[in-house]
């Protein structure tokens, strides 16, 4: 069997939770995290290694939590993002305070992963049914000496995937007929409200979305040459930011599997799935999350205790 990486990103500062630190919030009957169910259900699916991305200040308090406790049961690395790290010639603004976003977090695992590998958030429950279906595809279809480059998603539904206390923020995608993307643009406040489905683009502008479009979770297959083309896209990407952006603009994972499938060089298949996400962008979430897990405890999805 081919061997297949799970990759969580786990550095972000997690602002809008409140305090604490969001991915490590027990949300179990046992002091479960999201991490521990996603973890679960990919060891189900056949995913045989687990590389977390963290930030170098929160390894102590995460190793004790949850790394050392899922490495004796699957084997575990550590990827670190800093926002220091750029590349040569290139520095953090003073006024910078968090990383350079989902691009930048993934190009973190080069030289740790060279299998393929699936990228998920920490703090996002995703359900079953997308890991094994990527996995799957990373195992039997995934052609990694393709001209192109030949990667997958989790498709989940929009209406699947929204928070009931504020907006969202997804990549609304176009699928061709043949169940490939054609475009993944990242899409800003998605609500539903009394008059419909209200969102905004990057800049606050109004813009439609659907409930049944679908939209990337962040649960991409990526094959390791990936990894390449974020490291040759992220000193471009730098190169053209203003001042007043390289305060905070962010490289994005969605953004640049866009420009892949944009100029020809990539190929995303679209792996749906009617899993409803769940997770904690809003402090309030918590407890929607914690009565979730305990509705899929009773229903029989998972044992009370995870990992006997």
């Amino acid at each position: 069997m081919k061997d297949t990486a799970l990759v969580i990103m786990a550095a972000g500062i997690g602002s809008r939770f409140g305090g604490g630190i969001k991915q490590l919030t027990p949300m179990g009957p046992n002091g479960e995290i999201i991490m521990d169910y996603s973890i679960h259900d990919a060891m189900e699916a056949g995913f045989n290694r687990v590389v977390f991305i963290i930030r170098k200040d929160l390894e102590a308090d995460f190793k004790e939590i949850v790394g050392d406790r899922i490495a004796k049961i699957i084997p575990v690395a550590y990827a670190y993002q800093e926002v220091d790290d750029l590349p040569e010639g290139y520095t953090a603004p003073a006024e910078r305070n968090k990383p350079w976003g989902t691009g930048h977090a993934v190009l973190a695992v080069r030289g740790i992963v060279h299998e393929p590998f699936l990228v998920i958030n920490a703090d996002d429950y995703y359900g079953k049914e997308g890991f094994h279906r990527i996995h799957d595809y990373m195992v039997h279809e995934m052609d990694e000496n393709a001209e192109y480059i030949d990667m997958c998603m989790g498709g989940f539904m929009l209406k699947n995937t929204l928070s009931e206390n504020g907006g969202v923020a997804r990549g609304v995608c176009e699928v061709r007929e043949d169940g490939t993307l054609a475009r993944v643009t990242e899409t800003y406040n998605i609500r539903r409200t009394e008059h419909g489905m209200e969102a905004t683009d990057a800049e606050g502008n109004p813009v439609a979305v659907r409930e049944d479009q679908h939209v990337s979770m962040n649960m991409w297959g990526l094959p390791p040459r990936f990894l390449d083309v974020l490291a040759e896209g992220f000193p471009k990407f730098l190169g053209g930011l203003s001042e007043e952006g390289r305060k905070k603009a962010e490289y994005l994972l969605p953004a640049m599997i866009d420009e892949q499938i944009q100029n020809g060089t990539g190929r995303v298949r679209v792996l749906e799935t009617p899993d409803r996400w769940f997770g904690v962008t809003y402090k309030e979430d918590r407890e929607s999350v914690t009565a979730a897990f305990a509705r899929l405890i009773a229903e029989g999805v998972y044992p009370e205790k995870l990992y006997s």
